[in-house]
């Protein structure tokens, strides 16, 4: 990207730079475009990725295949109840040096990585999922007495299996608050089936091919800070974040039956800057309420909690978000399902 170019061009180099890595990463995932659309969004905007589905829906190959995509150093993590902290940030050793003395050196772990992919992260106990909270949010480590800068771009995606309970840990607050999105792997359908194993039949390796490098992904980065966001925008984001705490003095009806706790300040950064993106795949010089609703699932589906009334009822946090949605905008709720859990799911990114 040549910083002499106007807006213009930067706006159309940017969406034909992310339908490049997009269509590249479609060579590997068969289906699942709300995930990697997802996890491409927040890649640009800086922000980490919790991906969540069952066993062989493409959350490590997603990964894998995006960090081949964008040339950036990948490293896995495979958590799991005996990993220890330093196995992650790294920990000073003693080694003889020339002349035969004891020497301390510090030796880096994993975390020292762009792309970190922190797998079946609920299976680790918490002092180690702790090891990551400094990461995630200050791109630092804490470490063997100092305190490291981690390299540029730095994300943590991390996945987990929804159903397997036995041996993981719930995450704490803290850690999840600092996911942009939480994304769903979904089972695929039939013909999905039949593409992943015609795809996977000569070789599990993946095909996508090097697009553009981490200093491009930078840039890219700044162009989506200085796509306007008008207040209206803003407030509304502010509006929605604000109407999912049940405390608060005219909170909707919807929060008030089906939330016990709300989504914090964080929600609201990450639903402005991946609006900002979201336009911007479009080829759009601003942001809208609608690019705001398209994002509302991801971001706040691990943000809010249901009241045990709501879980009992079969109640998903999706189907929440888009009811109190529909309250703000003053629609008329929906009497029924029209369409299944998965589909919706699949729909993450549709506008209203």
């Amino acid at each position: 990207m040549n910083n002499d170019w106007s807006m213009e061009e930067r706006i159309k180099y940017f969406s034909r730079q992310y339908g490049a890595v997009r269509a590249e990463i479609a060579k590997d995932i068969v289906g699942q475009d709300e995930a990697v659309d997802g996890t491409l969004i927040a890649m640009i905007a800086g922000g980490n990725v919790l991906l969540e589905g069952v066993p062989g829906t493409g959350k490590t190959r997603l990964v894998r295949s995006a960090a081949r995509t964008l040339d950036l150093m990948f490293s896995r993590i495979q958590f799991t109840p005996d990993l220890m902290p330093a196995d992650v940030t790294g920990a000073n050793i003693i080694e003889k040096d020339e002349r035969g003395n004891n020497v301390q050196r510090f030796a880096a772990g994993p975390i020292f990585s762009n792309i970190v992919l922190a797998d079946e992260i609920n299976r680790a106990t918490p002092k180690t999922q702790s090891a990551l909270l400094e990461a995630m949010q200050e791109h630092r480590v804490t470490a063997g007495g100092r305190t490291w800068v981690l390299m540029e771009p730095f994300f943590v995606l991390a996945t987990q299996n929804p159903i397997e309970q036995d041996g993981t840990y719930v995450l704490p607050e803290a850690q999840t608050d600092r996911f942009m999105f939480k994304l769903l792997m979904t089972f695929p359908d039939e013909a999905e089936l039949c593409r992943i194993v015609r795809l996977t039949q000569d070789t599990q390796e993946e095909r996508a091919e090097r697009i553009m490098n981490g200093e491009e992904l930078l840039a890219m980065r700044e162009t989506a800070k200085q796509i306007p966001v008008i207040d209206e925008v803003v407030e509304y984001a502010a509006r929605l974040v604000a109407a999912t705490h049940p405390e608060l003095d005219g909170a909707p009806e919807t929060t008030k039956k089906e939330l016990r706790f709300g989504a914090s300040p964080r929600a609201v950064q990450a639903l402005i800057s991946g609006g900002r993106i979201l336009a911007l795949t479009d080829g759009r010089y601003n942001v809208s309420r609608d690019d705001v609703d398209a994002l509302s699932c991801p971001v706040l589906r691990h943000r809010v909690k249901l009241t045990y009334d709501s879980i009992m009822r079969g109640r998903t946090p999706d189907e929440v978000i888009r009811a109190l949605i529909d309250e703000l905008r003053g629609k008329r709720p929906k009497t029924g399902k029209t369409e299944d859990a998965e589909k919706q799911n699949r729909r993450i990114f549709t506008r209203a």
